[in-house]
């Protein structure tokens, strides 16, 4: 097959992929806007953050699949993909040790303001007595929102620190998962509200949808501690930002942020954000996935998507629903 990559792709898995016959390209400086006019002649588009527009899926005349290199899918537009009778699949779950390291990362780079102890240092500063303030995290509770594979992974990290963990109780989560959650000793209330209130720390997992937008927003930070720390390793949409703002300034909400509504398409360019530029706010640059370890078994798994396609197999479909509805008869 005709495979061309717009984000950047492992060597060792590259030969895999040449090793088994397929052409490769390999274009990871395409933007957005360069996408349409690059995707001639190719029947499978890998990408990572590169944004699939409703015109890029037009113009792939010969496109039959495109694989997100991570889980998240909603830089692609699934519904126009369907309507031309191609695949969208992803990468689940490989990435979430990563993102799970980041997560408590931010929290430590948060209460440590770990951030803040470099600029000083760099700029001569040598400040002790302001920075010898921090709470620390052991004994603190952490609620976790979403319980899929990263937030299973960063409530074991939680717990390996000595924090509380607080949950919203699911009955319908897998038995293997619910017994991991018990041998964590998680606590479960009924409601994000009761989350938000009880936690010294929340943070949030969940994929981006229509249900999932603007989740935390004005009534949910009213119900967070002053001070608290907002994580959000998930999806810029999930928070309401002017919201948060608002509670960084009334009540001293604190925040790690990787995400953000609006950041760039592209891997470099200019970002203008009133929240990651807040003094409150400890923010990354959409990075939760970047390591060299998760890159790895993320390209494992495209390989597999790739190998199974081959076989007539449609691995991690995410639009099979709007596929069939496509295809189906009038």
């Amino acid at each position: 097959m005709n495979i061309l990559f717009a984000d950047k792709f492992p060597d060792k898995q590259a030969a895999v992929l040449r090793a088994a016959g397929h052409d490769c390209v390999f274009n990871p400086e395409l933007g957005a806007e360069d996408l349409a006019g690059a995707l001639g002649g190719f029947e499978v588009l890998v990408v990572r953050s590169t944004q699939v527009s409703a015109a890029a899926v037009a113009a792939g005349g010969a496109l039959r699949m495109i694989i997100r290199a991570g889980a998240g899918t909603n830089t692609i537009d699934k519904a126009a993909a369907a309507a031309a009778g191609m695949f969208v699949c992803n990468v689940p779950g490989r990435n979430a040790l990563a993102v799970a390291e980041l997560t408590l990362g931010l929290i430590l780079a948060v209460d440590r303001r770990i951030a803040d102890n470099v600029r000083d240092l760099r700029a001569g500063k040598w400040n002790k007595k302001k920075y010898s303030t921090a709470a620390g995290v052991y004994g603190k509770t952490i609620g976790i929102v979403g319980l899929g594979a990263i937030g299973l992974a960063v409530a074991e990290r939680a717990h390996a620190f000595g924090m509380n963990i607080s949950a919203v109780y699911k009955p319908q989560r897998p038995a293997k998962a619910q017994d991991f959650l018990r041998a964590l000793g998680v606590d479960y209330v009924d409601s994000m509200e009761q989350l938000a209130a009880a936690g010294d720390i929340l943070t949030l997992h969940v994929p981006q949808s229509p249900q999932t937008r603007k989740l935390v927003d004005a009534k949910l930070l009213a119900r967070m501690k002053p001070g608290a720390i907002l994580i959000n390793t998930s999806r810029g949409d999930v928070v309401d930002e002017a919201a948060l703002i608002r509670a960084m300034d009334e009540k001293g909400i604190r925040a790690g942020l990787d995400v953000y509504a609006g950041e760039p398409g592209a891997g470099e360019g200019e970002f203008t954000s009133a929240l990651a530029q807040h003094p409150n706010v400890y923010g990354t640059h959409h990075i939760g996935a970047s390591t060299d370890q998760a890159q790895d078994a993320v390209a494992e798994g495209v390989l597999e998507i790739i190998a199974a396609f081959a076989d007539g197999k449609a691995l991690h479909c995410v639009n099979a629903p709007l596929q069939a509805a496509a295809e189906a008869p009038e």
